[in-house]
């Protein structure tokens, strides 16, 4: 959005226009669509006569793969007059795979279709950023930003409840819930299509990817550097669901604790979706938004150290469930806000590609070291390590200068 000649105040309550809104319902719908699959994905591998060794498989591959293609993506993307396609095609491919999987009659094609699927979302989501940064003044970025995590995570919650009712519509048909996912999916590439705009950039790159990588500015790189520190304890949070299990089980019993776990993980994701967009609306009135983004940071330190004392009840454990909440609301939000603020509009994809790619192989480290050392001697000394990276790039984020 242009805010040529108006004053500050009409573009800040302009900021949720045409195209932030149809970012935000199209992420709506397009988890909406993704989530049910992944709520079913374990019982129609389970089906089809596969293990928790091909779901590792699927999931290790499809999520590798959709970090590389944000990378790529995001260096294409700076090199395109018009984003939109590439983006919408995106969408489109991610629909139809997951579509797909209502076919699968091995564990061979569901690979195949979850591979595409995220490769799907891996094309999109550098250029969907963009268009979102293209769409507000930088003092909306947070806004914008936190809209577009909150309608994103709705979607998540939204989707396993869908798929619950849809179990029990198809008398628990794996083949015919996947089916259903097209519904929401074919919304998603129908509402981007219809409600987002944008302005061709008159400037497209040209540089090599490598050279593009160098132009990126040294404040940005320092960025990513804290990034990466505090990702190299940003285990996944799928791990908090196994030490709830394993912390309730002795008093209420493996079932109990199982269903707990879950209400737990809802009760996370609302936080999730809350904190989106609280966070970036904090974001966007404070002098220095990364003071939030370390807030966000400082609070994970937090929650590591109460993980370190073992919580074995109830209240307790929600409370670690609800920072770790807010704790990814902030992250996703401010992170992206931040890169857009400190790089240039005609650099913005491969901002976004790049970051995405540090927080990719933070997710994939950082899940690896707490599992290992969890396993192998406890989990006190995983949440420990996690809690040391969270503090350093806490530490490293704080002094970063403003530019």
């Amino acid at each position: 959005m242009n805010a040529g000649g108006g004053s500050e105040t009409t573009v800040r309550n302009r900021w949720l226009n045409r195209t932030t809104l149809g970012i935000g319902l199209t992420s709506l719908f397009s988890d909406w669509s993704h989530e049910i699959a992944t709520t079913i994905l374990p019982a129609l591998l389970a089906s089809l006569g596969a293990g928790p060794g091909w779901l590792g498989v699927i999931e290790g591959t499809a999520d590798g793969l959709s970090s590389f293609s944000k990378l790529a993506a995001g260096y294409y993307t700076d090199r395109l007059r018009r984003k939109v396609p590439l983006v919408q095609s995106g969408y489109l491919l991610t629909t139809l795979a997951t579509g797909a999987l209502a076919l699968a009659t091995s564990a061979f094609h569901v690979l195949l279709a979850r591979v595409s699927a995220w490769f799907g979302r891996g094309i999109r989501t550098p250029g969907r950023k963009a268009l979102l940064a293209a769409s507000v003044s930088p003092e909306a970025y947070g806004r914008a930003f936190g809209f577009e995590r909150m309608m994103d995570t709705l979607g998540a919650l939204v989707a396993p409840l869908t798929a619950l009712w849809l179990l029990q519509v198809t008398s628990h048909n794996y083949h015919r819930v996947m089916a259903w996912t097209l519904v929401p999916g074919i919304l998603a590439v129908l509402t981007f299509g219809f409600l987002v705009r944008e302005k061709p950039n008159p400037r497209p790159a040209v540089a090599s990817f490598w050279l593009s990588v160098r132009q990126l500015p040294s404040s940005f790189q320092r960025f990513l550097l804290a990034v990466g520190i505090f990702g190299l304890g940003d285990f996944s949070h799928t791990l908090l669901t196994l030490f709830a299990i394993q912390a309730l089980t002795p008093t209420h019993g493996p079932q109990a604790a199982a269903s707990i776990a879950a209400g737990l993980y809802i009760l996370h994701n609302a936080f999730y979706a809350a904190s989106s967009y609280l966070s970036g609306w904090l974001s966007d009135r404070v002098p220095n938004r990364r003071v939030v983004l370390a807030a966000g940071y400082g609070l994970a330190v937090g929650m590591a150290l109460v993980l370190m004392l073992q919580p074995a009840n109830v209240p307790l454990l929600a409370a670690v469930f609800a920072a770790a909440g807010i704790v990814v609301g902030i992250e996703e939000t401010l992170e992206d806000s931040l890169a857009a603020e400190l790089v240039s509009r005609q650099q913005h994809g491969m901002a976004f590609g790049t970051l995405a790619a540090v927080n990719a192989v933070g997710d994939f480290v950082s899940s690896f070291v707490v599992g290992l050392l969890w396993s192998r001697y406890s989990a006190s000394l995983a949440f420990a390590v996690a809690g040391t990276f969270f503090f350093a790039g806490t530490i490293l984020l704080l002094r970063l200068r403003r530019t």
